[in-house]
């Protein structure tokens, strides 16, 4: 007998964790795309009482759960009227001692810039059971369906990940900026399109060059996603037509988009093969 779609799916989460009442588990949901959610993420929804969720986990993710699950949105956006991080927190810890299984779903990976860690701190001085599950962080993600790798052996064999802004809301101020100006080959920002002409300039200012090449990746891995290119001395006036939320990146990686921007090639476009010219492309060898 055929093995059915459903059938399958059910073998594949037989013997993945059972969701205890009284726990909290940290899930990330990955960028944009249902289709990165984890086994385990689904796992998890399949299971829950309660899920506290961010504003950018797309609806299709949360159709995973029980219909009997309730769901609190816990969505946070600059501008806008928010939760605060501590009365999340205190939701998560007060859900759980009413013996619920609590999902706290967040976009990309609860540790990356999500402040999954502030949220785990808090179950544990609690006393609270937690659980992390990974999920795809944007920075690699969100620039992979923008064609752009993270690292590329051609380029650079480290890449640095920048939060733009500080607790302050502020351009962070306790960074290095020339070490990261002339020492990270690769620069990959979050939550940095409002700080962007600041940003900018800090890198500038430290010796980097002003025609380093600027990707901005607009609702990155969503049917809405939307490129722009540009030259670090473009980006802070490029930066104010760009749609939040965002992951941009600098550096020598962005050029090979012209390569290997899967997404616009099944839209029509014609890749370059040899993104850096051959000449560049014989010293790399």
């Amino acid at each position: 007998m055929a093995m059915t779609r459903d059938s399958a799916t059910r073998d594949l989460l037989n013997g993945l964790p059972e969701f205890e009442p009284g726990w909290v588990w940290l899930v990330g949901a990955g960028p944009g795309d249902p289709g990165l959610l984890t086994l385990h993420g689904v796992n998890a929804l399949r299971q829950a009482d309660a899920i506290v969720y961010d504003a950018l986990v797309d609806q299709r993710i949360l159709d995973h759960a029980p219909d009997t699950a309730e769901l609190i949105y816990a969505g946070k956006r600059g501008g806008k009227p928010s939760p605060t991080q501590r009365s999340i927190s205190l939701r998560l810890i007060e859900l759980a001692r009413a013996g619920k299984r609590v999902l706290r779903l967040k976009g990309g990976d609860p540790f990356v810039f999500g402040r999954g860690g502030e949220e785990a701190l808090e179950l544990t001085g609690a006393g609270i059971p937690f659980r992390v599950v990974p999920g795809v962080t944007a920075g690699i993600g969100g620039l992979a369906y923008a064609g752009i790798p993270a690292t590329h052996r051609d380029t650079n064999s480290s890449v640095t990940f920048i939060t733009g802004h500080s607790v302050t809301g502020e351009v962070p101020d306790n960074l290095n900026w020339n070490a990261l100006a002339t020492g990270a080959p690769v620069i990959v920002l979050y939550m940095a399109v409002k700080h962007m002409p600041r940003i900018a300039q800090r890198l500038i200012d430290g010796g980097r060059d002003p025609q380093d090449a600027v990707a901005f990746v607009s609702n990155a891995a969503t049917e809405k996603m939307t490129v722009v290119e540009c030259t670090l001395a473009e980006a802070g006036s490029v930066a104010a037509s760009v749609e939040p939320p965002a992951v941009i990146a600098i550096g020598p990686v962005v050029k090979l988009r012209s390569a290997l921007d899967w997404v616009g090639r099944m839209e029509g476009r014609v890749l370059d093969p040899n993104p850096f010219g051959q000449a560049d492309r014989d010293v790399a060898s």
